[in-house]
């Protein structure tokens, strides 16, 4: 079954560089918190609010920010970085059943 759009493919051409990339874009969420004074509605700030802001809006109502720092970017990288290990990790789910 040398399909090309196998589940494995599917995974390695889409899942694991959209799970990076939400990565990546979190982390960088971790490092605007420090900068308050970085607009999130204006350019370049907003290429990172606008894909991250609707997965981070329930988190805080979740987990409000506290002492003036907010975990829910924090939270979000931890959960990236899980579900890519266990769907696409030399072990991960999405490998085995390959």
């Amino acid at each position: 079954m040398d399909n090309l759009f196998t589940l494995n493919h599917l995974a390695d051409w889409i899942l694991s560089p959209l799970l990076g990339i939400y990565t990546l874009l979190f982390i960088v969420r971790i490092v605007l918190t420090w900068y308050p004074q970085a607009e999130g509605d204006r350019f370049p700030f907003n290429l990172i609010v606008w894909p991250t802001e609707f997965l981070l809006v329930p988190t805080r109502k979740v987990i409000p920010p506290f002492g003036g720092v907010d975990i829910s970017p924090i939270i979000w990288v931890g959960i990236a970085t899980l579900l890519r290990e266990i769907l696409l990790g030399q072990q991960g789910l999405l490998r085995i059943l390959a």
